[in-house]
Formats: structure tokens, sequence, C-alpha cells
């Protein structure tokens, strides 16, 4: 079983930047991304990145944060910069690893508090 274990978590000013971490403590070998959750809405989609390096992101994000991550380390990260009080939430790793037989096994990370204030 593979645990996600996020950092870098805290509480900033509007405009300040942070930098989120996630390593898994195996093999990762699907994408890798970072969803967050405000309270009293849903779980969304942030960023993503695929094993290959191709990143994707939710429009509200856009121009503002970056996916990375690093094969060897089995880690992703995310830099956040010019937050926004918007973004306050609960950030999550989530990690995927296909099995030889083409099985999907995903993974979650406990979550990360970002807290911007204005």
């Amino acid at each position: 079983q593979v645990q996600l274990v996020e950092s870098g978590g805290g509480l900033v000013r509007a405009g300040g930047s942070l930098r989120l971490s996630c390593a898994a403590s195996g093999s990762i070998n699907d994408a890798m991304g970072w969803f967050r959750q405000a309270p009293g809405k849903q779980r969304e989609l942030v960023a993503v990145v695929t094993s290959g390096g191709s990143a994707s992101y939710a429009d509200s994000v856009k121009g503002r944060f970056a996916i990375s991550r690093d094969n060897a380390k089995n880690t992703v990260y995310l830099q956040m910069n010019s937050l926004q009080s918007e973004d306050t939430a609960v950030y999550y790793c989530n990690a995927g690893s296909r099995s030889v037989s083409g099985q999907l096994i995903n993974y979650w990370g406990k979550g990360a508090q970002v807290t911007v204030s204005s």
C-alpha cells in the first residue's frame, strides 16, 4: 500500500506564495495531481501532471500555479503564486499506479491546509 504525505501548507497573505510537496512511499507510474476542497464545496481538480511531465490546470489557477514531479523521488510539487482568498482550502495529493495487468490503483493523501488571509 502506497502512502502519500503532503507538506508545505500554511497561512499566507494574499499575493504571497506557498509550495506544496507530496511524497509517495512507493513507486508511482501514472499521473499525479492536486485537488482541493474548500468549506461547503466539492473537491475539485487543481492540477495534474502525467508520468511524462505534461501538465493541466484548472482555469482558476492557470498562470499562478505550477505543478511538477520528480519521478526518481516519487514526489509531486505544487508551486502556488499570487495566492488569493479563494484559494483557501484543504489541498489533497492524488497519485496513480498501474499494474502489469493494466489495473489502476488510486491513492490519496490526508490533505494540507492552505489559508490565504486578505
